[in-house]
């Protein structure tokens, strides 16, 4: 009212407060009350997911039992099968139409160590994303993630490269974890440098985990990060409000495992050495 021009007293009483205007001045005063309750609204807090802490050890559980299954079947040559020739990434190949081998090379390991390393780290960061987003649902997504990223590098690599390894996905894993928490902490509306923290601190850890080493694939460690940030920001801003049920999240388990079948059976089929 005072930049306004208009004159006025404030009487305090017992639990409110007066404010007197001169009453031709009353229909502007108001107006202009109105306008600065209008113009000063907190904008409304967007609305929480809810998040249940569920058992994420189911996925890891499975996690494990496929990686040391596949393990065994390629290092043995079960069934006959060329099992890393078949499933191993390949650039031309994949551009050419083979997309199972970004599936099947998540499951391929060079050696006991590579293979430990990555059930070590695929268990920490599956076993936090389970717990955010339930099993079924969390490993879905990483798969896909892993996937992706080994489609990404297929196309950005020459012709002649090919990789395995699930870190691949374990690197989508963070990117999706780091994602989604990004977008659901709006609600308790941090600082811009407190929000993207999680963002941050998976960027660290990608640099310092996924660019060492002499036979590290680089690339496909950025790739797959970045096609789980991408998973992790779409499905973070779907408006999805609670996470899928005990029986959503069986479904979505199993068809992870379907999934992964198929492209090993496209791969052993398709393989002609």
């Amino acid at each position: 009212l005072e930049a306004a021009g208009i004159p006025y007293q404030i009487f305090n009483r017992p639990g409110q407060s007066v404010i007197v205007v001169p009453a031709n001045a009353a229909a502007q005063a108001r107006s202009e009350l109105v306008a600065y309750e209008t113009e000063n609204q907190s904008a409304p807090m967007p609305e929480a997911t809810v998040f249940e802490q569920r058992n994420g050890w189911f996925g890891v559980f499975g996690y494990a039992a496929v990686m040391l299954v596949m393990f065994f079947f390629q290092r043995r040559g079960m069934f006959g099968e060329n099992w890393f020739e078949a499933g191993k990434t390949h650039a031309s190949l994949i551009r050419q139409g083979e997309w199972w081998r970004a599936v099947t090379a998540l499951t391929l390991h060079s050696s006991s160590t590579h293979l430990v390393g990555n059930l070590v780290f695929g268990s920490l960061i599956g076993l936090f994303a389970g717990r955010l987003l339930g099993s079924g649902l969390a490993w879905f997504w990483i798969l896909l993630g892993g996937a992706g990223g080994n489609l990404l590098n297929a196309w950005i690599r020459d012709a002649e490269h090919t990789s395995i390894g699930a870190s691949t996905g374990v690197f989508a894993a963070f990117g999706m974890v780091a994602a989604f928490a990004v977008i659901h902490r709006q609600h308790i509306r941090p600082s811009k440098f407190r929000r993207y923290t999680p963002i941050v601190g998976a960027t660290i850890l990608l640099s310092f985990l996924g660019t060492s080493g002499e036979r590290t694939d680089v690339f496909a460690h950025i790739a797959g990060f970045i096609a789980g940030l991408l998973l992790g920001t779409v499905y973070g801003k779907s408006g999805v409000k609670v996470m899928p049920g005990t029986r959503t999240q069986l479904l979505l388990g199993l068809g992870t495992v379907a999934f992964l079948a198929l492209a090993w059976m496209m791969a052993l089929t398709r393989y002609h050495p």
